[in-house]
């Protein structure tokens, strides 16, 4: 008999941690959840205290029976799934199927897959917490609840195929409601006035503020022309007197170390990465990759926190690494940063290095481009958090012309600190250098330049904005943010338009119907309350059918409300000019499971669909037809020739009308960080060009 089975959620992370245990214990995988509520049924029974039917997930069967052969050849069975209220309903149902006794201790929870941290993990199993469990299900009953009884009433009233949810009805809101305060903006107009100054030939710029009154600076609104003119007017191009210089001192402290959410939103920004491509890749680096004269370990802690909690053992390895190799002055002594914000589960550190000493680019070639890059940014966010602050020496400089006062200001770095590791963007800063100015002295004019602005709309939410949007109203959890922003993008609630969020007509419909009748289910407030709720629960001092049952009483009656009161609301399909080439209808646009195409409206007569191209004035370098934007089955933009299948060809690149200089070929272009890159499509020629932006 073999003496230990260790089961995990992932046959990576097994792979993994088979590596450390050795021989005496087999790994095993249950490949994510092995039961849960039947998609075919509700599967709770409301009339009896809401009792959940879990089932075998369909498929599941082989592994089930698999793992039951294998516990019962071992003395002991330790379910060691991820750390979280998730990992922890995975295990209480896989101790279910194997009819593991409650009060056995057979839970093995670690924050990394390191050897050290397996190894001494698997020496102190606890039982299975029951209130994480518990808050897990009262997560999915109410989330069950809210999807299958709205779900088939939006399928009745509108259209099949529509879901709602309680977190994703509340960011397809938050997208609305955004839309709507754009829609509603009224721009206003202002002024303002630059002096392009200059002394000892180096220039700087110096911004209107406002005029000295009774000896006092008053800020001035410049709302107009008029009051433009009379400012302007007033000015003397040669009697700008410095009235005030001041120097300064100033620190940019480092941030703290990743969370979940903060981690989503940076490789938004920094990387262009979606939070459901960043998941997966965290996901692979903390399950264990393979480095090169090492072998295969997790290379970042557990990457669902709230927390930017550090240990002690990171701390002091870090504190070393930093007074190693950039000197004590860098090192911040060591911060823990154990204060959370409200509402933080805590229940992990935050995400970091599983060893500071794994330095990117010493791994490098281990790793894919793309788990490269966010390896490179977890470690330096994580280093920096442990180094000194960056240090500025400032100037701000009041200058007077006629009572009329500008204002200057700059700054000039003089120690990195936690620059030196961790990059940001300064461009907004006001980090100019200003030429040393003493009070007294006059400056000279080049020029004075107004300029007419109106106040914009606020921006629409990108994946980075939403998340951290979510994140402040407390809706949702780390885990949730991903798998909502991809289900309400591909239920066409809300499409993506220059990495924005833009509800879709469909989004707005029901949106609205939602707000009429369910207004808690939409309500970020109602929402937020319940998240706490369920944490309550995980800490013990509420049942969770005591929760689910509060929150029914009130959903059935609206339910039935909206069951009554709502007519079937029909959607018409747009029509365009295209005809129909079979029975000369006017086309109309569709939707289909790879996106929008036309389609006759005489169907079932005429059956005629074509798919719907975008044409970009550029001729075919194969045919000479016109080029169009296709989409792949899986969602990618791509070039192809109008008359395929006859011409078949394809470009990934959009071709653009501009000749090879080198050979007079076909050229593409491609939008990079660097800027426009142009290249030839004729590899032998290997021309190309790099148009900054």
């Amino acid at each position: 008999m073999q003496k230990n089975l260790v089961i995990v959620e992932s046959p990576a992370k097994a792979k993994t941690i088979g590596k450390f245990l050795g021989k005496k214990y087999k790994v095993k995988a249950s490949v994510g959840h092995i039961r849960d509520l039947p998609k075919s049924s509700l599967g709770i029974d409301i009339e009896n205290n809401f009792n959940p039917k879990y089932i075998t997930i369909r498929g599941k069967g082989p592994i089930v029976q698999e793992l039951k052969r294998e516990a019962k050849k071992t003395e002991k069975v330790f379910l060691a799934t991820d750390p979280d209220r998730e990992g922890e309903a995975i295990s209480w149902h896989l101790a279910y199927i194997l009819g593991i006794e409650d009060k056995e201790p057979v839970r093995v929870e670690f924050n990394e897959i390191t050897k050290d941290a397996i190894l001494n993990a698997i020496k102190k199993p606890r039982v299975i917490d029951k209130d994480l469990v518990d808050a897990q299900q009262a997560r999915r009953i109410l989330d069950r609840l809210v999807g299958y009884k709205i779900s088939p009433l939006l399928w009745r009233k509108i259209k099949k195929g529509l879901s709602a949810g309680r977190v994703q009805s509340v960011t397809v809101k938050i997208i609305c409601d955004r839309e709507k305060e754009i829609e509603n903006f009224v721009p206003e107009e202002y002024w303002s006035i630059k002096a392009l100054l200059e002394k000892d030939k180096i220039p700087f710029e110096a911004n209107f503020y406002g005029v000295l009154e009774k000896g006092k600076d008053k800020k001035l609104k410049l709302s107009n022309k008029d009051e433009v003119d009379k400012i302007l007017n007033s000015l003397d191009k040669d009697n700008f007197v410095v009235k005030e210089v001041k120097k300064g001192k100033k620190k940019r402290n480092p941030y703290l170390p990743y969370t979940t959410s903060t981690l989503q939103q940076d490789a938004s920004k920094k990387l262009g990465f979606s939070a459901k491509k960043s998941m997966k890749l965290a996901q692979q680096l903390y399950e264990g990759i393979d480095i090169k004269k090492e072998g295969t370990v997790g290379l970042i802690t557990y990457i669902r926190t709230d927390s930017t909690r550090i240990s002690e053992e990171a701390l002091n390895a870090t504190k070393t690494f930093i007074n190693d190799n950039y000197g004590e002055e860098y090192s911040n002594g060591g911060k823990p940063y154990n204060k959370n914000k409200k509402g933080a589960q805590d229940a992990h550190e935050a995400i970091r290095p599983t060893s500071v000493l794994r330095v990117p680019k010493d791994i490098k070639d281990s790793l894919t481009k793309d788990q490269f890059k966010l390896y490179d940014l977890i470690w330096r966010r994580f280093v920096g958090s442990q180094m000194s602050p960056a240090k500025y020496d400032t100037i701000s400089v009041k200058i007077l012309s006629n009572d009329c006062i500008f204002k200057a200001s700059g700054s000039k770095l003089n120690f990195k600190g936690f620059l030196k590791v961790y990059k940001i963007n300064e461009k907004n800063d006001s980090n100019s250098e200003i030429p040393m100015l003493t009070k007294g002295e006059t400056v000279k004019v080049n020029s004075i330049e107004p300029n007419q602005h109106f106040t914009q709309p606020p921006s629409r939410y990108t994946e980075a904005s939403l998340i951290k949007t979510l994140e402040e109203l407390g809706i949702g959890r780390p885990s949730t943010y991903s798998p909502t922003i991809s289900t309400i993008l591909n239920r066409e609630y809300v499409n993506l338009e220059n990495k924005s969020f833009v509800p879709t007509e469909l989004g707005i419909l029901v949106n609205d119907l939602l707000e009429e009748y369910f207004k808690d289910i939409v309500d970020e407030k109602f929402t937020a309350d319940l998240e706490q709720k369920l944490d309550k629960i995980e800490e013990g001092k509420y049942t969770w059918k005591a929760i689910v049952s509060e929150f029914y009483k009130q959903f059935e009656v609206v339910l039935n409300k909206a069951e009554e009161e709502i007519d079937k609301i029909e959607i018409e399909d747009e029509v365009t000019d295209e005809v129909c080439e079979k029975c000369g209808r006017n086309m109309v646009i569709k939707n289909g499971r790879y996106g929008k195409f036309l389609a006759c409206p005489g169907y079932p007569e005429c059956k005629n669909t074509k798919p719907i191209l975008h044409t970009i004035d550029v001729p075919c370098p194969k045919c000479g037809g016109n080029i169009v934007r296709r989409r792949s089955k899986k969602g990618r933009m791509f070039y192809g020739c109008s008359n395929f299948p006859e011409c078949d060809f394809i470009s990934w690149d959009e071709p653009i009308r501009e000749k090879c200089p080198k050979c007079d070929g076909a050229m593409v272009k491609r939008k990079t960080k660097k800027g426009i890159t142009k290249r030839c499509m004729d590899k032998e020629c290997g021309y190309s060009e790099i148009e900054n932006k």
